[in-house]
């Protein structure tokens, strides 16, 4: 756990890891925290309705145990456990009790159609599947494609197949397997921002790697009365492993919602009606957030973000709505929460991530020669191994995690894919993915900054920047926005959004084309899929290679 100290050097200093050689992270969250005190809170259930239903520890160990239970009669050690339920108790139940019982679970997004849920479900080989009626439904027409998928388990169902059914059948107790730290936990895939989604193998000690990144993008969490909340799906790694495990492993209550559709009117009223004191808030949630100038008095005591760079006009804003300074934090799928701001160790840095987190040597490397890059200086963001955090390897593509090391003499970097630069205070600003940087007319220009620039322009909601092909440039800056709600698009709107950013970038990064969005295109996590925004920009660029030349925004 961090020690609370004066400096990030001096937390840095402080810190060491502590991983046993045996650790079970369904052990860890719902059995110790139940020996310690059985009646603790530990999930408050809140359903579509608005009603709520409080979970201890030791009802969440009892019935897990019973799950536990029968996923051993149903499958063997090993095998894959699909999860595809939302925010829910059933949810963090069946990921307990796979653990327990020496499975692997695998966390699958509701909002997944046919073909996301068929390459997951068949790359994985699962045997099992807990769902509710509507997963139960998608994945009734995939079954002749997955030959490995024995049972889909309903928790909807009230037949002897069905979930209460099987865990009514098992005892309340039983013996956890005695697994290995390094023993494989959770398979959870990739978003798919570059390509068809990896399954990302990690260990049980991912979560204890987690820990100081939660910690500090925490102001220190646990702090007591802590109760945390996210909008992100427990499905992906931000919902999962950055607050509901790190949360339960600490015994802090987790508040579970399942919105039809996030509204910021419904968030902020969730957090105030049930006292919620840290949250993960993504980007896009508090893009939506932004808009809504009736927030109710809360009680947050932090909130950090994490998926996309945040700005100045964005840290700003939710000063004046939380009340608290957004702790930005960094990480990725295959190596999460390795960076973070912390505003109880310092001020936030506008469009910079924050600090290497403590436990994690992170750095800014050249390619090939993978020497540290000086201040200043773009390189690739990489993160020395062996991690805690770090993945195991891709599910069944050894060519793929080859590619994601970097050997250098004795020293082994995992690459994240993502370009950076430290500043002199020794953060680390984000400057693009490596296929995102633009190159044009002999500049190298990543998008986060000047997304971060067209945010602040108060007509814009979400920006995404991508460079589309130039006969005379090679690549131009083309910006794609979606406009506030009730704000009309037009050419002279489009020149002053490039016009905006000229005068407070630099006149090379201005977008030269401005395009209009009724919708951005997100990943299910919602980060800006730019690869969509490149596709575009290259179709409209060969439209206009057969075509008479057509005015652009003007330089």
């Amino acid at each position: 756990m961090l020690k609370a100290k004066d400096t990030i050097e001096a937390t840095r200093a402080a810190f060491r890891w502590t991983i046993p050689e045996r650790y079970n992270i369904g052990v860890d969250i719902c059995d110790r925290p139940a020996l310690r005190d059985p009646e603790a809170l530990a999930i408050i259930d809140v359903a579509a309705d608005g009603s709520a239903a409080e979970v201890s520890f030791g009802a969440l160990r009892d019935r897990s145990n019973q799950l536990a239970g029968a996923i051993a009669a149903m499958t063997e050690p090993g095998d894959r456990v699909g999860v595809l339920l939302p925010q829910c108790v059933e949810t963090a139940l069946t990921h307990i009790a796979a653990l327990k019982a020496g499975r692997i679970s695998l966390p699958l997004f509701t909002q997944f159609g046919p073909d996301a849920l068929l390459h997951r479900l068949k790359d994985s080989g699962a045997s099992m599947v807990i769902c509710n009626h509507e997963g139960a439904a998608k994945l009734a027409g995939l079954r002749d494609a997955l030959p490995e998928l024995h049972h889909v388990v309903n928790i909807d169902d009230p037949d002897p197949q069905g979930f209460a059914a099987i865990c009514r059948a098992q005892p309340t107790a039983f013996d956890a397997v005695d697994s290995k730290a390094c023993d494989p936990a959770i398979l959870i895939y990739t978003s798919g921002t570059t390509g068809k989604p990896k399954g990302a193998l990690h260990a049980h000690r991912v979560l204890l790697g987690h820990l100081p990144g939660v910690e500090m993008s925490h102001n220190f969490f646990p702090q007591p009365g802590d109760r945390i909340w996210t909008p992100a799906d427990w499905a992906w790694i931000g919902g999962l492993l950055d607050v509901l495990m790190p949360a339960l492993h600490h015994g802090v209550p987790v508040v579970a919602c399942r919105f039809k559709k996030f509204t910021a009117k419904a968030a902020f009223q969730l957090m105030q009606d049930h006292g919620v004191r840290n949250a993960f808030l993504p980007p896009t949630a508090l893009k939506m957030m932004r808009q809504d100038t009736d927030v109710p008095p809360l009680t947050l005591r932090s909130v950090g973000s994490g998926g996309e760079t945040l700005g100045r006009e964005l840290i700003a804003w939710g000063e004046r709505a939380f009340g608290t300074t957004i702790n930005e934090f960094y990480g990725q799928t295959e190596c999460n929460m390795i960076v973070s701001s912390c505003m109880a160790l310092a001020p936030a840095e506008p469009g910079v991530m924050g600090f290497g987190v403590p436990g994690h040597e992170v750095e800014v490397l050249d390619i090939p020669s993978g020497a540290p890059l000086g201040v200043g200086d773009e390189g690739a963001i990489a993160v020395r191994a062996p991690n805690p955090v770090m993945f195991l390897h891709y599910w069944n593509n050894p060519a793929a995690t080859a590619e994601k090391f970097l050997t250098v003499g004795d020293t082994k970097w995992l690459l994240t894919g993502d370009q950076g630069r430290k500043t002199a205070s020794g953060r680390i600003a984000f400057v693009g993915r490596d296929d995102d940087i633009i190159s044009s007319a002999g500049y190298r220009i990543g998008p986060a900054e000047i997304e971060d620039c067209i945010l602040a322009h108060p007509a814009v909601q979400m920006a995404g920047v991508v460079g589309k092909p130039d006969a005379l440039r090679g690549t131009v800056v083309a910006a794609y926005v979606q406009l506030m709600d009730g704000t009309e698009p037009s050419d002279l709107l489009a020149a002053e959004i490039a016009d905006h950013v000229r005068q407070r970038l630099a006149p090379y990064e201005a977008p030269r084309i401005v395009r209009f969005l009724p919708d951005m295109p997100l990943t299910t996590t919602g980060k800006i899929i730019r690869a969509e925004l490149r596709r575009r920009a290259e179709t409209e660029a060969a439209k206009e290679a057969n075509m008479p030349p057509t005015q652009g925004v003007p330089p």
